[in-house]
Formats: C-alpha cells, sequence, structure tokens
C-alpha cells in the first residue's frame, strides 16, 4: 500500500468512528426524551382538570355525574386535543357547558340569583316572597 492509500483508509476509519458516535448520541438523546415523556402522561382526567378554569371543575363534575360514560369520552378526546397543543387556553365553565350542550348532553347545573338587600344577600325567590307579602298591607295604614 501506498502513504497516500494508508492515509485515505485512516481518514476514513475516523469518519466512521465519527459517524458512529453521532448515532450513539442521537439513540441516547431520543432514549432520554422517551423515558421523560412516559413519567409526564397523565391521565386524561388530570390533564382536563388542569386547563380548567371557573367553575369549569364544577361543570365537568355535574356531568360526570349525570351522563357519565359520554363524559368520558368528551374528557378523552379534550384531552387528546389539549396534549397535541390544539387547546391552549384555559376552559371555563360555560365553554364547557356549552360543548356539552353542543353535543346533545344536557348538563343540569344548580343555580340561585342572589341580591343584595340590606348588606346581605338574599336570594331572588326570598325577595319575591317578601315583596308579594308587602303588597297585601294596606299602603295607608301599614296593617294588613
Amino acid at each position: 500500500m501506498t502513504e497516500e492509500d494508508k492515509e485515505l483508509e485512516l481518514l476514513k476509519a475516523k469518519r466512521l468512528l465519527e459517524m458512529q458516535k453521532n448515532i450513539s448520541q442521537k439513540q441516547r438523546l431520543e432514549e432520554l426524551k422517551s423515558s421523560e415523556v412516559k413519567p409526564s402522561i397523565l391521565p386524561a382526567r388530570d390533564v382536563v382538570i388542569k386547563q380548567l378554569g371557573y367553575r369549569g371543575l364544577e361543570i365537568l363534575e355535574n356531568a360526570e355525574a349525570q351522563f357519565p360514560e359520554e363524559t368520558r369520552v368528551v374528557i378523552e378526546k379534550l384531552a387528546e386535543l389539549i396534549q397535541s397543543g390544539e387547546i391552549t387556553e384555559t376552559i371555563d365553565g360555560g365553554q364547557l357547558l356549552t360543548l356539552f350542550r353542543s353535543l346533545g348532553i344536557r348538563v343540569r347545573v344548580q343555580t340561585s340569583i342572589k341580591i343584595e338587600e340590606e348588606g346581605k344577600l338574599v336570594s331572588w325567590s326570598d325577595k319575591l316572597k317578601g315583596t308579594h307579602d308587602s303588597n297585601t298591607e294596606d299602603p295607608q295604614t301599614g296593617n294588613p
């Protein structure tokens, strides 16, 4: 072999060694990434709960109690969309309720209307009852 052939073989060996190092580094990085992803995989419900805002959890719990199977499917799809990055903003209770209703799932939510009266919160029904009683009084004497 000539000296040029020896140099060429030496360069080939160095290049081959360099390529093998690069491949092994890439494999280690991929292994690290895959091992990091596995512990961070959360159940679908937890992924959705982390994304919920004002009264979101209340609506979700009502939906789970009233429509368990349908809600499970919705939760799985929402978690998939959140993890893929298609949903990034927080989901408040109103948005979640609208989503369920648009899917034909009529989630019932207990509501009450409260009014401030003399520094206290009074329910609207109590206010109407109180107003009704005061309307039966004689306006001139104040007696019933």
